[in-house]
């Protein structure tokens, strides 16, 4: 779809849930940068933590912020009146993998909310949504073969998620089957993005959940890594799924957006060959196992619709000096450029 500006129609107006978030303001700030009008939901508008969200380029003419919760539908029906389309980005996140205890409170707020959203988005009048979902929602099943190619026909094991305690992957398997549902129920369009584990540069200066982890991995203070398989997306890469499957009429179903699957060695070797400055983590946690391999997987349906995946070095290059900028990771030498640093 063009944009306003190189069509000279008005463009449409579209919503996002969980704006102020490490995707959501990725997705604002695609959206925005394609000519759409976008009106960012957020509980309370005026927090600190949405002030980035103004600054986006194009912000000042065609984004607004707007007061609603996924658990109050009045407020997202209000919030979605004369929109086109929803992206339903906002999720619960729990730190606390506390089994039971996480599971009653994290699940059915996923599920609530996602149903709410869905709801207000056909009573708002709303055509089209699309719906973040996750990774976990398809990788996590102990008794797929590893020969077997991991695509949008699989799904994880909701009994072996909730026994060992993967809280958020129930909650969005959970919320990915009700969001299905409750479209087809109210005849709404709806496509699902399933992005892996998502660094990249962040538009907030809070560090978000997702790059938390590459500090200690590149300080040194986890004193050794798993023999385990790493699976990452550039957030970025994200965004643009989500705008391209919102933009193309045919799209619809789930779109597995991962961009690098790898052995974690692989990834801690990356960071010391981009930033041989810092401490990073060296050590291999020796279990006794044989090496985890990287399973095989296919991102073919966003492929196919034009998405062109971030190299991983890019990626986590872009994230080491975005994660500098924002005061989270002391700032060692930095090499001349991205191309003295990339290999």
């Amino acid at each position: 779809m063009a944009s306003s500006e190189n069509n000279g129609e008005k463009q449409q107006l579209v919503s996002v849930t969980g704006a102020g978030g490490f995707i959501g303001s990725w997705v604002v700030k695609e959206l925005l940068l394609r000519g759409y009008h976008v009106r960012a939901t957020a509980r309370d508008p005026a927090h600190v933590k949405n002030a980035h969200l103004l600054a986006l380029d194009g912000a000042e003419k065609r984004l607004s912020l707007c007061r609603a919760d996924v658990l109050d539908c009045g407020s997202l029906r209000a919030a979605f009146t004369g929109c086109h389309g929803v992206f339903h980005v906002a999720s619960p996140v729990s730190n606390d993998p506390a089994g039971a205890a996480g599971l009653q409170e994290l699940v059915p707020v996923a599920v609530e909310g996602t149903r709410n959203v869905i709801r207000a988005a056909a009573e708002a009048g709303v055509r089209r949504v699309v719906f973040t979902s996750s990774y976990g929602a398809v990788h996590m099943d102990p008794n797929r073969s590893p020969d077997v190619v991991l695509d949008e026909t699989c799904w994880s094991d909701y009994e072996f998620c909730n026994r060992t305690g993967n809280i958020y992957c129930c909650a969005k398997m959970t919320a990915e089957m009700t969001a299905t549902e409750e479209a087809a129920k109210r005849g709404l369009e709806l496509a699902v993005v399933l992005p892996s584990f998502t660094i990249g540069p962040s538009l907030q200066q809070p560090l978000n959940l997702s790059n938390s982890h590459i500090t200690t991995y590149m300080m040194g203070t986890k004193k050794a890594y798993p023999n385990a398989v790493a699976v990452y997306t550039d957030v970025r890469d994200v965004a643009r799924a989500h705008v391209l499957v919102y933009e193309c009429p045919q799209a619809g179903g789930r779109y597995l957006c991962i961009g690098d699957v790898l052995h974690r060695a692989q990834l801690v070797q990356l960071m010391k060959d981009l930033f041989p400055q810092y401490p990073v983590t060296d050590k291999l946690e020796d279990d006794g196992k044989p090496m985890a391999r990287a399973y095989r997987f296919s991102n073919r349906r966003l492929k196919d619709l034009g998405l062109e995946f971030t190299p991983l070095k890019d990626s986590m290059y872009d994230t080491v000096v975005s994660l500098q900028q924002n005061g989270h990771l002391r700032l060692h030498a930095v090499p001349a450029g991205p191309k003295l640093a990339r290999f």
